[in-house]
């Protein structure tokens, strides 16, 4: 969390996008630490309000404070351990949607190695020395005069992976308090959405996908 950070996460019970015996999808609204936070006053957060109305859920993965979207939990240890595997070994596809500063137009990859910016916590960085390999997708849609609206596709799971690229392309997602500034900046939210997730079910190793509707 950046310095000045407020914690007011929307009230409100999970909404349940999928459940069964092995695992529940939810649809994590914006403002919502996925676990507890480290400081006080942000024990508030989408696993304690899942685990008061299904006891014993598991974390698998989990999303940015202020991204919403789909995210997935576990019911069992056998299931969080495939699951966790699933994005582990890349199995897992994930898709994005994002509304960014200014006009971008076609498609690309961005390619770029990330690494935590120590002195600036929790703030990410492009390193070629030290950085990991991060690849994301991208695929412009609509421009509405100021921002585009973008579908992204990471294909590795790097912390603010989505946001650091975006930015590094000039085109920071509209909202982000880290990485955006000026007017790109001065927005309610930050307008990133995890709307779809596909993997193998621990059950028997079907495709599953889970869908959760953008709100922006």
């Amino acid at each position: 969390m950046i310095a000045d950070f407020t914690y007011d996460p929307p009230p409100g019970d999970p909404v349940i996008l999928f459940e069964d015996t092995r695992l529940i999808a939810v649809d994590k609204p914006s403002g919502l630490l996925s676990v507890p936070g480290k400081l006080e006053g942000r024990q508030d957060c989408l696993i304690a309000r899942l685990e008061a109305i299904r006891p014993g859920v598991l974390l698998v993965h989990r999303l940015d404070c202020d991204t919403s979207g789909v995210i997935l939990f576990a019911k069992d240890k056998k299931a969080q351990g495939y699951l966790g595997q699933e994005f582990e070994k890349r199995r897992a596809r994930k898709g994005y949607v994002a509304r960014v500063w200014g006009r971008l137009e076609g498609e690309g990859r961005v390619d770029l190695p990330l690494c935590a910016d120590w002195p600036n916590r929790p703030r990410q960085m492009v390193s070629h020395e030290h950085g990991r390999p991060a690849q994301t997708d991208w695929h412009a849609e609509d421009f509405d005069g100021t921002s585009t609206r973008v579908r992204l596709h990471p294909l590795t799971g790097r912390s603010h992976q989505l946001r650091v690229h975006m930015a590094e392309l000039g085109h920071p997602i509209l909202g982000d308090p880290i990485y955006a500034t000026g007017p790109a900046r001065d927005f309610p939210r930050l307008m990133l959405h995890a709307e779809w997730l596909t993997l193998h079910h621990p059950e028997d190793g079907r495709t599953i996908t889970f869908r959760a509707p953008c709100p922006f």
